[in-house]
């Protein structure tokens, strides 16, 4: 996906380069859950792996913000954790009668050959207003990235829009899950 370029210079140069691994396997979870909850619909399966990453991020901030940890080993403590919660989820959802429907692994690890024209258009849409996005906040992020104390210095709000960039970088990896 273009947009993971663009979301992943930010990451690389707010030292964040975990953050995506991290997020890709905080949406285990959600997968499976959504799995449980609705079978083999895209839509949910897509919105678990979101909720589930968008968790992901909250506790990161959580971990950092309330302990002594740096902001990697809480990306590590996440992508550990939820991989591992996702993998008992997964075994649990071998064990039912349903299993060999399920499916998850063509969808988790992908299958470019079953890639329709429709997938193609909506990674295109969505990554797309993903850029425009990034563009309009574009000095902003910049600011944000290179200079965080100046930024809070001139009231930008950057929790806001760190938490833009958070989200960015959900949706492309929702958006190349499958």
């Amino acid at each position: 996906l273009p947009i993971c370029g663009v979301l992943g210079s930010f990451a690389v140069l707010r030292r964040q380069s975990l953050l995506g691994d991290a997020l890709s396997h905080a949406a285990l979870p959600g997968v499976c859950v959504a799995f449980l909850f609705f079978g083999r619909e895209i839509g949910a399966l897509l919105i678990g792996a979101g909720i589930s990453s968008l968790l992901g991020v909250w506790f990161i901030r959580i971990l950092t913000q309330t302990t002594r940890l740096k902001q990697d080993a809480a990306m590590g403590i996440i992508l550990t954790s939820w991989f591992a919660l996702g993998i008992a989820l997964l075994t649990y959802i071998q064990s039912l009668q349903t299993a060999s429907q399920a499916g998850l692994d063509k969808f988790i690890f992908g299958q470019a050959a079953a890639i329709r024209l429709s997938d193609v258009v909506l990674v295109a849409v969505v990554g797309g207003i993903c850029l425009l996005v990034v563009i309009a906040f574009w000095k902003e992020l910049k600011l944000m990235t290179f200079d965080l104390e100046f930024a809070q210095g001139n009231a930008y709000p950057v929790r806001v829009l760190d938490a833009i960039l958070s989200l960015l970088v959900v949706v492309a990896i929702v958006l190349g899950l499958q």
